[in-house]
């Protein structure tokens, strides 16, 4: 077995929010904060956020969730009858690679380990929190509804990531390291986090040199 690392940095071109679920709500505080180290009280992008946008991401791409029996939940071999021919390969790359919900699975175990992403040592003197006010607007009397305050990380901002990839006798190395590079490029034109929609999330993957 080989293991393949990819190693780099992701700079935040717009504000993060990756929510930290508060159990608290204080009086004039922010509504929303984000997700913290337990031990530095730094802000971090769970691996499991990355993870979990790198493969839904895909199965977009793929068109993986428009099968006529896929009902939203990650895609597994069950509907593999149902991906055209076209697409079969990068399909069963896709359950090597992040895995098959199907307990009997015959691609094996899940190829990916995507580490929590922590800051980068020059990030850690920069500001690391913003409070960013919305609300929503009365269609007919024009007047804010509903104000909050969202706290994000700022633009500018970078974390270090880290990717490994077992590659086994028989696998397609440079198909597993294709598809990860594929879902890095669809999180760079999409977005991580909440609230992309509102521009949010923006980030850039800058690999790290040999």
């Amino acid at each position: 077995m080989e293991i393949i690392q990819l190693k780099g940095q992701i700079e935040l071109l717009s504000g993060l929010h990756i929510g930290g679920g508060d159990d608290t709500m204080k009086i004039g505080g922010i509504d929303n904060s984000v997700i913290k180290d337990a031990n530095s009280g730094h802000p971090y992008i769970p691996g499991s956020s990355l993870k979990g946008k790198m493969r839904s991401l895909l199965e977009h791409h793929l068109r993986l969730v428009y099968l006529p029996s896929a009902d939203g939940s990650p895609f597994g071999s069950r509907l593999m009858d149902e991906v055209p021919e076209g697409v079969k390969r990068d399909a069963r790359t896709l359950l090597e690679l992040f895995g098959d919900p199907n307990p009997e699975s015959p691609y094996g175990i899940t190829r990916i380990s995507v580490g929590d992403c922590h800051l980068c040592e020059e990030s850690k003197e920069m500001e690391l929190s913003e409070a960013k006010f919305e609300n929503s607007i009365n269609r007919k009397g024009g007047t804010a509804l509903n104000p909050r305050q969202t706290e994000r990380v700022p633009a500018g901002v970078k974390f270090n990531y880290d990717i490994r990839i077992k590659v086994f006798d028989g696998d397609d190395r440079e198909a597993l390291e294709k598809m990860v590079e594929t879902a890095i490029s669809l999180v760079e034109k999409d977005y991580l986090g909440g609230n992309g929609s509102r521009g949010y999330g923006r980030v850039r993957f800058i690999p790290q040199s040999e």
